[in-house]
């Protein structure tokens, strides 16, 4: 039997990156898989992955729905529900950055960072622990960053979200420890998707590996593996957790 055989997973912001890294090593796992994308421009490669993750043999759907919008995630709940029956699994995958020095930033890109990076977090939890209470079981998974523990410069904004969510993610699993609803967050380190391509090459590129003892960045399938071992059963007395995924880059 698969390690997620008969589940199912809603996977934010997956029509690239970690996020489609993760629905598929999910719909590999025997998991049936809701995902989401938020721009027209993402929509052919949804609809790419949507076919490939069916070709696993699993069902699959993707939602154009806006994380950050708290009644466009409260339809994407009502919508995964009627359509797939449960939600076992959530992963707050949803993500940007808006990356500035302080004295520039303005309030707008701050809160811009806020709303999807941690708001949509505390939407989406909020909505689908009531059918994870009720079935006494569930996983949430919720994707910080080492920038949230390690905070940098410039990244003001996208290191509170992303500390926030650590915080967030110890609250939610002290208050449903007793449900037998886990929470724990992910921290990657640098990740090779279209996020951080600008540091593919290069001297920006040499000088961030040779902060890392591992010496490489992740690859989407690293961040995947630790999503795919805390939704199993491999992670059953794992809970309030934040895995860093980082190559060791915040020893």
């Amino acid at each position: 039997m698969k390690l997620l055989e008969g589940k199912t997973a809603i996977v934010t912001g997956a029509a690239r990156g970690i996020g489609e890294a993760i629905a598929i090593k999910y719909a590999e796992a025997g998991a049936n898989v809701a995902f989401t994308y938020v721009s027209d421009s993402s929509q052919q490669k949804a609809e790419s992955l949507q076919e490939k993750l069916i070709a696993l043999g699993v069902k699959a759907k993707a939602y154009k729905s806006n994380a950050a919008d708290a009644s466009q995630c409260e339809v994407l709940v009502n919508e995964v529900l009627a359509t797939f029956g449960t939600i076992d699994i959530l992963v707050n995958n949803a993500g940007i950055s808006k990356d500035n020095l302080l004295m520039r930033m303005t309030a707008e890109q701050f809160q811009d960072v806020i709303n999807v990076n941690l708001n949509s977090v505390f939407y989406l939890t909020r909505l689908v622990i009531k059918p994870m209470m009720k079935a006494r079981d569930g996983v949430i998974i919720n994707m910080s960053s080492v920038i949230g523990e390690m905070g940098n410069a410039g990244q003001s904004s996208y290191a509170a979200s992303k500390a926030g969510v650590i915080g967030f993610t110890k609250s939610v699993a002290k208050e449903l420890g007793s449900r037998n609803i886990r929470c724990n967050a992910i921290a990657p380190g640098f990740v090779e998707t279209d996020m951080t391509s600008y540091l593919k090459a290069g001297d920006a590129a040499d000088k961030y590996k040779a902060s890392i003892p591992l010496g490489r960045f992740a690859t989407p399938e690293d961040i995947a593996n630790t999503a795919l071992f805390l939704a199993s059963p491999m992670g059953n007395y794992i809970t309030g957790q934040t895995i860093s995924v980082c190559g060791g880059l915040n020893i």
